[in-house]
């Protein structure tokens, strides 16, 4: 299976976490089966109703046990990716067969609609906007939000080819560049960031007020822009421009905040849920 035709998406069936890959190539889905499982059973351990079901896959010699496909999904408590068996949509209402549920007639449909949603995203890429805004809508944002979201997104594309450009080509150095912009204009890096506002895996910006993510926005923009003109080279040269483009950003707030008399970086998310710490 050829890794850049793989597209790693998170599916919702009634509110709940479905992590998928779509094959771009084979114009389906794999499905984490674990989570399939949950959803169906509401079990709570449903790697072990997997591993009872595979035990007697195995002892029946079906064929479906041979279209199980392991692939490297996020996990959902540590957020760390770890190999996942799957099954393509065929392969999941093979299960579902084995697998006695009241959900099982809706999430046949459920997978229905998925299956052709996507690929009418090929022809009509406007669906996939659509659905992004749909999310969004549906879990509270303003539309005031989720355009700023949604621009950001592209102005984020952007910032990145101009990286390209200048010599940028490792995961780690976007990630080195984009928290200098992040701790100049804000005093923290992303993972200290995601720290102060409560949360782990999920996405820093969608986690941001419209002011929050209104100053990344510009920190990001500006280190573009600045980054058109001087055309740094290698990893100092553009961690300087970041720097400069984050300190655009950390003006900006400096001033909001002097006409609010507050500080506009808040510990708020929009997860509603707080994580309980175990020794």
């Amino acid at each position: 299976m050829n890794d850049s035709k793989l597209e790693l998406i998170t599916n919702l069936f009634e509110e709940d976490e479905i992590r998928s890959v779509w094959d771009s190539e084979k114009g389906d889905y794999y499905f984490s089966v674990v989570d399939v499982i949950s959803v169906l059973t509401g079990s709570n351990t449903p790697k072990r109703y997997w591993t009872d079901i595979k035990r007697r896959l195995v002892n029946e010699g079906s064929q479906l046990y041979d279209k199980i496909v392991q692939l490297k999904i996020k996990s959902l408590k540590d957020g760390k990716r770890y190999l996942t068996d799957t099954l393509d949509t065929k392969g999941i209402l093979r299960l579902i067969e084995s697998v006695p549920s009241p959900k099982a007639e809706p999430f046949k449909l459920w997978l229905a609609n998925l299956g052709s949603e996507r690929v009418n995203e090929v022809f009509d890429p406007e669906i996939a906007i659509n659905r992004a805004v749909d999310y969004y809508r549906k879990r509270g944002y303003d539309d005031k939000w989720i355009k700023a979201r949604l621009t950001g997104i592209v102005d984020r594309f952007k910032l990145t080819d101009i990286w390209k450009d200048g010599g940028i080509d490792k995961s780690l150095e976007y990630a080195i560049l984009t928290n200098e912009i992040y701790r100049t204009w804000s005093g923290m890096n992303a993972n200290e960031y995601k720290e102060f506002k409560g949360i782990r895996k999920e996405s820093l910006r969608d986690n941001m007020t419209d002011l929050e993510l209104a100053l990344t926005n510009l920190g990001e923009i500006a280190t573009r822009e600045l980054a058109s003109v001087h055309k740094p080279y290698g990893l100092s040269q553009n961690k300087e421009i970041a720097r400069r483009g984050g300190k655009i950003a950390k003006n900006t707030r400096d001033d909001l905040e002097k006409e609010l008399g507050k500080n506009v970086v808040t510990s708020k998310n929009n997860i509603n849920i707080k994580y309980i710490e175990k020794n």
